[in-house]
């Protein structure tokens, strides 16, 4: 072969790097190929990624979003001017109360008909901008998700493979799935709230200082008080916080066990169960002490907020009826309207700080999203038929190649090398050699161009290490195995040159879509759609000339292709034919059908050119020869391209290549390279100690389908490869108080902790009525300074409200420093038990749909928390607002029971009712919306995860098409039911105001007729005005104890299903010496997740000491030989003897010491290679 190097001479003439200029020249260049092998620079989150979410919007979108900014601005105005209408229904009262009032019991009525009126007027206003508001920002959040979402795949799959491959494992979809939820909270509804709540705090500021400046400034204090709170304990708390995530205990344990999960069977085959719980409780213990800190910080904080908020009153009210008695003020109302406003400016400004967060997390997820978007593309070239031809030789020149994400190690070293047309070229080699590499560069997956990879990746593979990926990485295939070679981080950046090109044009000057269409690619690993059987074959088709035939022709040309791969074999048995769905990544199928369907998919398009990655490599050995003969079929009239390690499938090619080090030491044919003495190739041959055979024919005469049965002619699917849909296991159903009830039960040891809790919760929620009293008490000795000035009994009650203050602050720490730690001390025991129990589940269990990896590792994160919550501070807010609305209730039947009547008929039922439909509905819409984005979210993690086949078959438009189509119809769906979600959320928010009208309207019928005194109707007001929110409160836990309730039962029902072996630890396999005996007798099987059966009756016997191998068909039965061996399934009939002993005789756990695996896929854990050994 010859290579004209002139351009590469000519190149390097005119390179500094060619001239002694010496060491400054040398340095000067090694800092430019540092440079570009760093990653581009880190992006960092700012407030323009935030406000850039906002381009995606349409003109539409802009005209709601100022409707909506609107409303929240109107819907937040109306709290404030709630207050002033309350302190004018308060001045009215005491005045008339007032000795000497000259106010008539008929103007007294009409005063207070027209407030009760303009707060009736103020609960439609709020109730209709509050909808509004709601609506508008849940569905424009929501269109503007779905569109960056969109956005990020189109730009994800435009890239190159390196940035994908240089990101850790579940980033890109991640990034799609769990961060851009977290920045559509940012652009909805917490953008609303937020807006609404700053719009309360200058609304309130302005009533508050229009009404008496002074003491708006005194009260104000309360503000400065707090910040001085938060100021001391949140460094603190924030100190904490840091130093649990640094440590990340519990994200190793979730670690641990999706690690665990995801090799179930080899933890189970190596009996490593109880090794695994030991390392996860480990972990998890680790998050209680790390709980133990942040407690009594927590506790102290929230302690000394509710007493500066409850000593707030006692300073307000003092200032007041002290600047009363000097004639600064004309009535108690106005005190109470500047204590309310400050009030809510303190609870808008808590309240801002949740919306306030989610925007900030927003800017950070909008950060991820663009830097993907924005990072260059790579050239996609222009060229396509007739300018160029897929025909021609495919010429490499002195290509030297490192992988952006390692770019110190060398994988390719001044390669030449030419693919010639029409021919089978065979790329052979030790592992690291660069063949995979050679196939992506074909495929432009890398160019030899700039490429960049991201800085924190980068840098998380520096600290952490590469972790395993299940995508297969044409860089994991030929970097990995070369740390004997070359250092992998050490010395200078290989810098990348050399041409690739094809009649005459370099290959990134082709159009890239029309270049990839001529190639059909067949790699190591398949990846199949969960799709049909016909729609994985056609997939094919994209790109192609028939990309828009009729269905019927395309189903033609679909058959066409099975039957030349031998795929028709099986699928004419499947009931469904080519419409059987094949499962997530071809899970319904075994390793062989994957195959044989992967290489369907590659000819369907009739291709120029044909690459087969390791193409027979998961099929056995009569596969491996039918499907051979069908690829050499393929291969007539075409260049091919194939990689293999099993050199028996090359033997045929025209001409073979042999790499070494990333560079050509062979090349010839089988018989020529043979003769070679201690020639790469022919070592290569004696290694694998192959017996060549005869050449297989290509003929159509020699390619014969058996039709023998094949143990007793039953189809099955491999252990691994089980079809996940079966029926749910019957779990034990409790409900919420069966539950509690048994939790409680079973943690004694936390009952001092629990009482504890209960009594400091009744001090908290003793603080309603007595708040309510003690109020009621000092807006009437105004009335007393009114006729002495005398200030005693308002400096008296104003004291009492700071003894409350002390008792409600104290109780609050208690509350919460105990119950943080039972609560943890309680969820560290089940989440244990919880993961110690799912590693001891037979492996059954983990073939369901809902025992899925993702779903376990999942559960067992968040049903623990749940636990937490049931039995920590939801449960302390729960018995805090019984207690408050048990006390609200009481206090308020004893000093107005007319008044107390109708607001608990009428007034606290519609609160809670309210409330009851505020959290039903959000619920709803919540599960809604997750389980929509749930689909999505899944079709995109899929479509991402198979990257290299997406862009391959050049499916990257339909793939996004199809994605589009799907956040359509949820942006349909949630409009649908936002409708009706934002009007209940608006009536509920709004409710409150509707209640206090008529309390007050009925209040001061009472108060005219001198039914009920002043101090009365306050006490009783308040009461139940502070009882309906505590009650509002308690039902708000109602979807939260729901949750709880059912990971509890998953939990509690996960221990009591966990097997236990009863069989003796002291029963052994006898004479094992030299090896045993294995004899199936007369086995019948199935797997439970399909009505199939595996085997009918057979029967098979190894002696001691053999080599006993097991061939058959793809999905004959023979890795159910295995699982049943190694007892990962119970046998429906027969018996399993070993040394004439049966194997159910012997306890599992010691039984399973007997036997060593080593499945298809390796698999290692994280660790030391000590431990893993």
């Amino acid at each position: 072969m010859t290579v004209d190097h002139h351009d590469k001479i000519e190149k390097s003439a005119s390179s500094p790097s060619s001239e002694p200029q010496g060491p400054l020249t040398n340095d000067a260049k090694e800092d430019e190929l540092q440079a570009k092998a760093k990653a581009r620079p880190e992006r960092t989150a700012n407030f323009k990624d935030y406000l850039r979410i906002f381009s995606y919007a349409t003109k539409w979108d802009f005209f709601a979003y100022a409707a909506g900014f609107f409303a929240s601005i109107g819907a937040g105005i109306t709290l404030p001017l709630m207050n002033v209408v309350f302190g004018q229904f308060v001045g009215n009262f005491t005045e008339y109360f007032m000795p000497g009032s000259t106010t008539s019991q008929s103007e007294f009525n009409k005063s207070i008909d027209k407030l009760a009126l303009y707060m009736f007027a103020l609960f439609l206003g709020r109730f209709v901008l509050n909808s509004i508001n709601k609506f508008v920002f849940r569905m424009i959040g929501i269109r503007l998700s779905s569109a960056i979402r969109l956005h990020y795949l189109q730009r994800l799959f435009g890239q190159s493979i390196h940035v994908l491959d240089s990101m850790p494992p579940g980033y890109a979809t991640g990034t799609i799935t769990s961060t851009a939820n977290v920045l559509q909270l940012g652009i909805s509804e917490k953008l609303g709230t937020f807006v609404e709540y700053n719009s309360t705090i200058v609304a309130a500021i302005i009533v508050a200082f229009v009404k008496n400046w002074s003491l708006t400034l005194v009260t104000s204090s309360i503000i400065l008080y707090l910040f001085l709170v938060l100021g001391t304990f949140l460094p603190m708390i924030l100190k904490v916080n840091a130093l649990i995530t640094k440590v990340a205990a519990e994200g190793r344990a979730g670690a641990v066990a999706s690690e665990a999960l995801a090799s179930v069977r080899m933890v189970a085959a190596c009996g490593a169960e109880s090794r695994i719980s030991r390392r996860y409780g480990q972990f998890v213990e680790e998050t209680r002490q790390h709980g133990k800190l942040l407690s009594p910080l927590v506790g102290g904080q929230l302690g000394l907020i509710f007493f500066g908020l409850y000593a707030g009153f006692a300073l307000c009210f003092w200032f007041g009826a002290k600047s009363y008695s000097e004639g600064r003020l004309d009535n108690v109302g106005d005190v109470l309207v500047v204590l309310l406003s400050v009030m809510i400016v303190v609870l808008s400004l808590e309240r801002t700080s949740t919306p306030l967060l989610a925007v900030g997390k927003a800017t950070v997820a909008a950060c991820e999203f663009f830097v993907v978007i924005d990072a260059p593309q790579p050239a996609k070239g222009t060229l396509k038929d007739p300018e160029v031809s897929s025909t021609q030789d495919i010429i490499f020149e002195d290509v030297t190649f490192a992988y952006p994400s390692r770019p110190h190690v060398k994988v390719l070293d001044g390669l030449d090398l030419r693919i010639e047309a029409g021919k089978i070229n065979a790329i052979v080699g030790p592992s690291g050699g660069g063949k995979s590499t050679i196939v992506g560069l074909i495929q432009r997956w890398y160019t030899l161009q700039d490429q960049h990879v991201l800085a924190k990746v980068i840098e998380k593979e520096k600290k952490g290490g590469r972790k395993n990926k299940k995508d297969e990485s044409d860089e994991d295939a030929d970097a990995e195995n070369m740390v004997d070679n070359e250092p992998e981080e050490s010395g200078p950046p290989i810098e990348i040159h050399g041409r690739i090109l094809t009649a005459g044009q370099l290959l990134d000057d082709i159009d890239l879509k029309w270049w990839r269409s001529q190639i059909g690619l067949v790699s190591q690993e398949p990846f199949l759609f969960n799709d049909t059987i016909y729609k994985n074959v056609a997939y094919g088709l994209i790109g192609s000339p028939w990309e828009n035939e009729t269905e019927e022709r395309k189903r033609e040309l679909v058959r066409e292709a099975c039957r030349e791969s031998f795929a028709d074999e099986f699928i004419n048995r499947l009931p469904d034919g080519l419409d059987t769905l094949v499962g997530d990544s071809g899970a319904k199928l075994s390793g062989g059908q994957r195959q044989r369907l992967a290489i369907a998919r590659s000819i369907v398009r009739k291709p120029s050119i044909l690459i087969l990655d390791e193409a027979t490599s998961a099929i056995d050995v009569r596969g491996e020869r039918i499907v051979q003969a069908a690829l050499d079929r393929a291969a007539r009239d075409r260049t091919t391209i194939t990689i293999a390690h099993r050199l028996s499938t090359i033997k045929k090619a025209d001409r073979i290549i042999v790499l070494k080090k990333g560079k050509v030491a062979e090349s010839g044919t089988h018989d020529s390279l043979m003769t070679i003495e201690g020639g790469v190739y022919s070592g290569l041959v004696h290694a694998q100690s192959l017996s060549l055979g005869e050449p297989t024919d290509a003929g159509d005469e020699s390619v014969e389908t058996e039709d023998k049965p094949v143990l007793a002619n039953v189809t099955s699917v491999a252990a691994s490869e089980v079809d996940t849909s079966t029926e749910a296991s019957k779990d034990k159903a409790r409900n919420f108080f069966a539950s509690f009830g048994r939790l409680f039960y079973e943690s004694k040891n936390v009952w001092p902790a629990f009482f504890l809790t209960l009594f400091a919760g009744a001090c908290v929620g003793a603080g309603v009525p007595l708040q309510a009293w003690i109020f009621g008490k000092i807006i009437v000795s105004f009335n007393d300074i009114g006729t002495d000035s005398s200030l005693s009994g308002s400096n008296f009650w104003s004291l009492m409200f700071v003894v409350l203050a002390s008792g409600i602050g104290i109780s609050y720490f208690v509350v919460v420093f105990v119950a943080t730690r039972m609560s943890s001390t309680i969820r560290v025991k089940y989440q244990k038990q919880y993961f110690d129990a799912v590693m001891f589940q037979k492996t059954s269990f983990f073939d369901h749909e809902d025992h899925s990896h993702g779903t376990i590792t999942s559960r067992l994160g968040q049903d623990p928390k749940q636990l937490e919550e049931l039995m920590g501070l939801n449960m302390a807010s729960v018995f805090v607002a019984l207690f408050n609305v048990v006390g609200a209730i009481s206090i308020a039947f004893a000093f107005a029971w007319k008044l107390a009547l109708v607001s608990c008929c009428v007034v606290l039922p519609i609160m809670i009712v309210s409330a009851y439909w505020r959290f039903k509905y959000e619920l709803a819409f919540e599960k809604m919306n997750n389980d929509v984005f749930a689909e999505s979210s899944k079709f995109a993690s899929e479509s991402i995860g198979a990257f290299r086949t997406v862009t391959s078959l050049t499916l990257e438009d339909s793939i996004c098409l199809r994605y589009q189509n799907l956040l359509n119809e949820h942006v349909a769906s949630a409009y649908r039911k936002a409708r009706w979600v934002s009007i209940l959320f608006g009536f509920s928010d709004s409710a409150s105001m509707a209640c206090q009208a008529l309390n007050f309207w009925w209040g001061g019928r009472l108060l005219s007729r001198h039914e009920i005194g002043l101090v009365a109707f306050f006490v009783c007001f308040m009461a139940i005005t502070n009882g309906s929110e505590a009650a509002g409160q308690a039902l708000g836990f109602g979807p939260n104890s729901a949750m709880a309730s059912a990971a509890a039962n998953r939990i509690l029902n996960m221990r009591e299903s966990r097997p236990r072996d009863k069989v003796s630890t002291s029963q052994e396999i006898p004479d094992t010496d030299g090896g045993m005996s294995i004899e199936l007798e007369n086995i019948a099987f199935k797997y439970p997740t399909r009505s199939t059966p595996v085997f009918k009756g057979l029967s098979l016997k190894i002696e001691k000491g053999q080599f006993a191998g097991l061939v058959g068909a793809s999905g004959s039965g023979k890795s159910s030989i295995i699982s049943l061996l190694e007892r990962f399934y119970d046998l429906d009939k027969g018996r399993i003897l070993l040394n004439g002993k049966d194997a159910t005789d012997i306890n599992l756990y010691e039984y399973r010491k007997y036997f060593s695996l080593v499945a298809q896929e390796a698999t290692l854990f994280q660790g030391t290679i000590r431990e893993n050994i």
